[in-house]
């Protein structure tokens, strides 16, 4: 089975520059997709139906902002839309498909880039989303908790960590909290099988950072143990580019 999570940064704007192309080479059985920044009756979803998908579909209230998905090609057995807090249901935060064997979230965490209102926000996100899993681990501990987190966890995921120390994304508390989900029930699954550097998920689309591959690994599938001794492969696809990210693919 192949997963893969991709923040596209907007789908109607990822579609123009070849997306449906790309998904359809590369297959997987499911894609969590995150800010997707588009309401489900402003795409033609028939594409992605065409190609054997299921669509789930959980926007954002804002238009042009926010919003998961999911894209799989078999039916959930149930589906669930937000984590019941409006605050971040009405973001389009994360999406949950149960499937007989595992359940998945695409989840997009919030960033605190824009100034302390927001980092406020994202520490509340990132202390409700930690008990959420914590409780759903309890009835569901088949998990895989895929999506954009922006967070850079270690200092080997970030292209400086010296000169970033203060910046939202990599702050001393961000990373605590990631300390503490990945030593509660869940693994960096990348990290379990690659322990090189200057893998990153992520570049601004300043200063050729891209091409400088200047970037932050911010993208994870995390997964509860019983999955992650099922994790055969965990790939970057940093050659595709449709985003400011590019997709993560986890092969179990």
């Amino acid at each position: 089975m192949k997963i893969i999570t991709y923040n596209v940064n907007g789908i109607r704007a990822a579609i123009k520059k070849g997306f449906v192309d790309w998904l359809k080479i590369a297959d997987p059985d499911i894609i969590g997709l995150q800010e997707i920044k588009s309401l489900e009756n402003q795409i033609d979803t028939t594409m992605f139906k065409d190609l054997g998908y299921h669509v789930y579909w959980y926007p954002a209230v804002k238009k042009g902002y926010s919003g998961v998905a999911i894209l799989s090609k078999n039916p959930a057995d149930k589906v669930k839309y937000g984590m019941g807090i409006d605050a971040y249901d009405d973001e389009g935060r994360i999406i949950q498909a149960d499937y007989k064997d595992f359940t998945f979230i695409s989840a997009y965490f919030p960033s605190g880039t824009t100034g302390d209102i927001r980092q406020d926000f994202k520490y509340r996100f990132l202390d409700d989303i930690y008990h959420y899993t914590q409780d759903l681990l309890k009835g569901y501990p088949d998990l895989i908790l895929s999506g954009d987190y922006n967070i850079c966890h270690k200092a080997i995921d970030i292209h400086n960590p010296i000169s970033n120390k203060n910046t939202s994304g990599f702050l001393p508390e961000e990373r605590q909290w990631m300390d503490n989900l990945t030593s509660s029930g869940l693994d960096d699954s990348f990290r379990l099988l690659n322990k090189e550097p200057h893998q990153y998920s992520w570049w601004s689309y300043r200063a050729n950072a891209r091409a400088n591959n200047k970037g932050w690994r911010i993208d994870y599938h995390m997964t509860s143990p019983s999955i992650s001794k099922q994790v055969k492969e965990v790939n970057i696809l940093q050659q595709v580019h449709h985003s400011d990210h590019c997709p993560v693919s986890l092969s179990l």
